[in-house]
């Protein structure tokens, strides 16, 4: 398929530029996998559509924020530093902004603690490795860091942003974007899900600023995806598997839980092996899914690897249509915006 058979207008006003209030009170877009029947309605109605039996599949990952500033002690130049990954103890991998002067060797006096950061390697893409002279760099980040608000919100982050771009289940720090279909979801949701008799598996999926990198390709099959750190713990695997063996469906809160459980996937049984590891895995149509029967999302940027992956679980005529619609009702887009959800096989919207 080309990549232009997922574009779509979008108005620039309906790119959400801040949270509601209530993070369960965006609108969502129910629509049935089978038929492409939809229904509007509200976030808060979400777990009507969750049987006992089912099992919910979340991402537990935390966002850090990855944004330090700091200068060049020989020009006192400012520098921002964009944190990509941890690459073990003290070094991590990151942008440099400017970097261009920045080779390997030079230094960065950071902002806050007046400690810094050393450039060990830099890669062809200006991606550098770098070397902090603390050795907790998570504890730096919590007192001087910044959210890192994706480059299509206009404005400087908050420090309400910290809390607001982050889901209440996150655990596992190293996420440097939000899985943002997770953020919709209230601690006292979550409890009348399991007090509905719902199972809860959480799994990690590190997300990299490469979820936001454009395709670039004029075909879907040309794309090479970005890698990105997965866990999968014995027990999730087990949620999981249980799950389908009872008759239950798996829906996944957000398109990296979806990743996560198609890597894990044994290709004949459809079962999900416990595991970790990088995953690159770049789902488009025309394949399919092989544990994943329901999903929760937010709309994507046109497109993206995102929106295609979506159109693994429904024809492509009928999320294009449904994304047609979302526009012209005026849903809020993208990470702070509203929500989609696309129910199993055999389920109804009654």
């Amino acid at each position: 398929m080309q990549v232009s058979d997922f574009d779509f207008p979008l108005p620039q006003e309906l790119i959400a530029q801040r949270p509601l209030a209530d993070r369960a009170a965006a609108r969502m877009l129910v629509m049935e996998r089978e038929t492409g029947r939809r229904l509007s309605t509200d976030f808060h109605h979400f777990g009507e559509y969750l049987r006992p039996g089912d099992c919910l599949v979340l991402n537990d990952t935390k966002v850090i924020p990855a944004r330090l500033w700091g200068h060049r002690p020989e020009t006192l130049g400012r520098v921002q530093v964009f944190l990509l990954e941890s690459r073990g103890g003290r070094q991590w991998q990151a942008f440099l902004k400017p970097g261009r002067r920045l080779r390997p060797g030079a230094r960065v006096i950071l902002e806050g603690d007046g400690s810094g950061l050393t450039v060990l390697e830099k890669a062809p893409d200006g991606a550098c490795l770098v070397e902090f002279d603390q050795e907790d760099v998570l504890g730096l980040l919590e007192k001087y860091g910044k959210t890192p608000l994706p480059p299509y919100i206009n404005r400087e982050a908050e420090e309400s942003d910290k809390e607001d771009y982050q889901t209440v289940y996150a655990v596992h720090p190293g996420s440097v974007a939000c899985p943002t279909a997770g953020l919709h979801l209230t601690s006292e949701i979550l409890a009348q899900l399991e007090e509905k008799g719902v199972s809860i598996a959480r799994v990690t999926l590190h997300v990299g600023a490469g979820t936001f990198r454009p395709v670039e390709s004029k075909t879907i099959e040309e794309h090479v995806m970005h890698e990105e750190q997965y866990f999968l713990l014995p027990e999730a695997a087990s949620i999981i598997n249980d799950t389908h063996a009872r008759g239950g469906k798996v829906f996944c809160m957000g398109t990296t839980s979806v990743r996560t459980l198609e890597t894990c996937a044994d290709g004949e049984t459809g079962r999900v092996m416990p595991g970790t590891g990088r995953t690159s895995i770049f789902l488009y149509p025309p394949k399919t899914l092989k544990v994943v029967d329901g999903l929760l999302t937010n709309f994507h940027l046109p497109q993206s690897t995102l929106l295609m992956l979506v159109c693994c679980l429904a024809p492509h005529a009928q999320v294009m249509a449904a994304y047609q619609q979302a526009v012209q009702e005026k849903y809020r887009f993208f990470s702070y915006g509203d929500c989609m959800l696309l129910l199993p096989p055999g389920r109804s919207l009654e």
